[in-house]
């Protein structure tokens, strides 16, 4: 891991089995089967639902910065505590509670190299018993908007094309011919595209043990569809969380300078009163 810009994003398994006793660190679980926690986690992790926990319900919008302090501080979380994240579908919202702590300043904010996949792959242990937690106090900083794009932001960019957009779904979904996952609910009125996007799937950055990708391996990826440094990129998906697992590899594996996550996503902008949408495959990026 030692050749990504920001090695220090990333833990592995053997550091995780060997702090899971450490009072300066706090394991979070967070997974799309909101039932596997229960089922049994690592040793001393807390489990955050992603549906319940981690999204405004009123709003649709993410947590206000009150609730974001309630969640951390009755998690065991100060401002100092190094927070370790890991899930199943390789960390898809594990990546998508990081950006959420560096949304709101979090200092220390780390993804488990491999995700439970890997952790059971290696045969490690998982328990059902309920950590002991003492609450703390918790104190936000201001919203970090330079990790967030909003639709107002995406109109800019299809005017002055001055960004990537990175649609990171599967290519059935990116060319319209599905408008959401087999099972998913959260759904839109038209399928395709934001026009000029470029197809990237986010299971193209992860290895079959659910590790990343080499820096070599990535930066070949990328380039191959003409994202490079140097230019703000925004990723989206269809909700925002496999979007802020390729913000991650962008920003701290290959360290690109200026990555937000679009989390309205899909569901909004296929939504979306007078916002054109394309179908059918994309072109790299190249110069434009």
């Amino acid at each position: 891991m030692s050749d990504y810009k920001h090695p220090e994003a990333l833990v592995s398994t053997q550091w995780v089995s060997e702090h899971t006793d450490d009072p300066n660190v706090r394991l979070v679980e967070v997974d799309v089967d909101t039932s596997a926690y229960e089922k049994g986690h690592i040793k001393n992790a807390v489990g955050w639902n992603w549906q319940s926990q981690l999204q405004d319900n009123v709003r649709r919008d993410l947590l206000s910065k009150q609730q974001f302090e309630e969640l951390m501080g009755k998690s065991g979380i100060d401002p100092d505590t190094t927070v370790v994240l890991y899930g199943d579908n390789n960390n898809w919202f594990a990546a998508y509670a990081l950006w959420q702590l560096k949304y709101y300043g979090h200092k220390d904010a780390r993804l488990m190299n491999g995700g439970r996949k890997k952790w059971e792959l290696e045969g490690r242990p998982f328990t059902t018993e309920a950590p002991r937690i003492t609450p703390k106090p918790y104190k936000a900083n201001p919203p970090d908007e330079s990790v967030r794009a909003r639709r107002e932001l995406v109109f800019d960019v299809l005017k002055n094309k001055n960004a990537y957009l990175v649609d990171v779904r599967s290519p059935d979904e990116f060319t319209g011919k599905v408008i959401a996952p087999p099972g998913m609910t959260e759904t839109a009125q038209r399928g395709g595209h934001i026009p000029g996007a470029i197809s990237f799937p986010w299971s193209k950055a992860v290895n079959e043990d659910g590790t990343f990708k080499s820096y070599e391996e990535l930066v070949k990826l990328f380039s191959a569809q003409g994202v490079q440094p140097g230019r703000e990129a925004i990723a989206y998906c269809r909700i925002g969380e496999r979007s802020s697992h390729t913000w991650f590899v962008l920003k701290y594996l290959l360290g690109f300078d200026k990555v937000r996550n679009y989390d309205g996503s899909w569901t909004e902008w296929g939504n979306l009163v007078d916002a054109p949408i394309e179908k059918g495959e994309s072109a790299k990026a190249g110069g434009a």
